[in-house]
């Protein structure tokens, strides 16, 4: 069986089509001219701006002109990924798919599922003649991989709707009716090179094999921080002896929770053993606080050669003040959904840099803009506290979940008329792209959904096959029941 062989054929066949456009995020260029022409070819007014955004009108159908508007909006862009033995050009190359069993997969690469589906049902329903429905307005973002650059850039003029359906979800039989906002706050140390002592035993601790994960929709897990633990152990033993510093790592990107973290160290050689004691007194603590799918944490040191120079003193001392102190993980619940992070904090990453700098990155996530500022700004002054510089990014904006939405009401008694059961409604401690559209049209009524998608942002991503004609189905049957203006 190939793909044009499943059903329904129209979305099915579209999603086809788009494999075959190479689509990475910010070179889009090939994707978007497809949609002008696609446009042009069903005689649609289409138009795009200059973030390269698309949007094509259809009018509503014979005795549907009442009903509002609906946005039907996806993401043009994909994540390019293969497999480190596979030869293929994410800017040249047509995506090879294939079927396996109830899922569709690509040969070694990522599959472009996400959100590739998204934009196979828009322009379907663009095609479709026999689909009851009222004005719709098919937006195509660019570049949300990547920072969701395209929708912060978006014309206003393109969400001049009502209802904005994002058919970017990856779990079909959910409703996300909420998103996380995020900003990045940054410290930066400042230090001088002195001399290392010479008669101190030097060592160089680790933190390793932590599971890590995604800082919004992993941090209530209460995985481990490889930053925090190294700041911790640090703490600790400057309590027993004087420390050096002469080198720190941990982490990498903004977004994800530390897995590894390393320093290495200077101790007077009288106090030596006091290193191995406060290590191993905290791998004990650490096998009774962190979650089962930590207690594989590694905590070693080894020994090495004194390094020639090392940070001064002072510094020193107040990055590891900061670092035990800054916060990391749920600051705060939602109220509007229990049991979903409103606010968190993720001490994601520490780096040495040139000209003497010390660079610590942590980023901040909520739905509810003022609480991610409150968190910021509590980052902010311990990185003050510690003589360090401060900096938050501009961010985007989070979607706060709205329990009296129009369409989610709508959305829910379709769903349980099709499926006979009730969907979940679910906010994400993540960025959609729906905040950024809530703050250009504040009157917009959103949710998102979508197929089922596995591995997504990786060569394992694969689409549920089932799962895309059931939400076929519900677009079709939503699209017809949607409210009066």
């Amino acid at each position: 069986m190939e793909i044009k062989d499943l059903k329904p054929s129209l979305i099915w066949g579209l999603f086809d089509q788009i494999t075959a456009v190479p689509r990475p995020s910010k070179k889009e260029g090939k994707i978007v001219a497809f949609l002008l022409d696609f446009a042009k070819a069903h005689g649609l007014e289409a138009e795009k701006d200059e973030a390269l955004n698309v949007i094509i009108r259809k009018p509503a159908t014979p005795g549907k002109e009442q009903l509002q508007t609906v946005i039907l909006q996806s993401h043009v862009d994909m994540v390019c990924e293969k497999n480190s033995d596979v030869q293929f050009n994410f800017e040249t190359d047509p995506i090879q798919t294939y079927i396996d069993g109830e899922w569709l997969k690509a040969k070694g690469t990522t599959l472009g599922g996400d959100d590739g589906i998204g934009v196979a049902a828009a322009l379907a329903i663009l095609v479709s003649k026999e689909i009851e429905h009222g004005p719709i307005i098919a937006l195509f973002t660019t570049d949300e991989e990547t920072g969701l650059t395209g929708a912060n850039a978006l014309n206003p003029a393109f969400l001049q709707g009502d209802i904005l359906l994002n058919l970017d979800s990856e779990e079909w039989g959910e409703f996300c009716v909420g998103c996380a906002g995020g900003k990045n706050t940054i410290g930066t140390f400042t230090y001088q090179l002195e001399t290392a002592p010479p008669d101190y035993f030097w060592f160089e601790v680790q933190i390793s094999n932590l599971k890590g994960g995604h800082s919004g929709s992993d941090i209530h897990k209460e995985l481990g921080n490889a930053n925090k633990i190294l700041a911790r152990y640090l703490y600790a033993l400057s309590q027993q002896a004087p420390i050096v510093l002469s080198k720190i790592d941990g982490g990498n990107l903004h977004n994800a929770i530390a897995r590894e973290a390393s320093a290495t160290v200077g101790i007077p050689i009288a106090s030596k053993e006091k290193a191995s004691v406060q290590l191993n007194l905290l791998q004990a603590d650490l096998l009774t606080e962190l979650p089962a799918e930590d207690r594989k944490v590694q905590l070693n040191i080894q020994s090495t050669t004194a390094p020639a120079h090392a940070i001064d003193a002072k510094t020193g001392t107040n990055l590891i003040l900061a670092l035990y102190a800054l916060p990391h993980g749920v600051m705060g619940w939602s109220f509007d959904m229990p049991g979903t992070v409103e606010t968190s904090t993720n001490l994601a990453s520490v780096k040495m840099k040139e000209d003497h700098k010390i660079v610590v990155t942590t980023s901040q996530r909520s739905s509810t803009a003022s609480a991610k500022n409150s968190t910021a700004n509590m980052v902010t002054a311990v990185f003050k506290l510690a003589g360090a510089a401060a900096k938050s990014s501009d961010g985007y904006p989070g979607w706060k979940p709205n329990p009296d939405s129009a369409i989610l009401h709508v959305s829910e008694a379709v769903f349980e008329r099709l499926f006979h059961k009730k969907p979940l409604i679910i906010s994400i401690h993540a960025g959609l792209e729906c905040g950024l559209f809530k703050e250009k049209n504040p009157k917009l009524d959103m949710i998102s959904c979508g197929p089922t998608i596995m591995g997504a942002h990786s060569p394992e991503e694969r689409l549920e096959i089932p799962t895309v004609e059931k939400w076929w189905a519900f677009l079709v049957e939503l699209l017809k029941n949607i409210p009066a203006k």
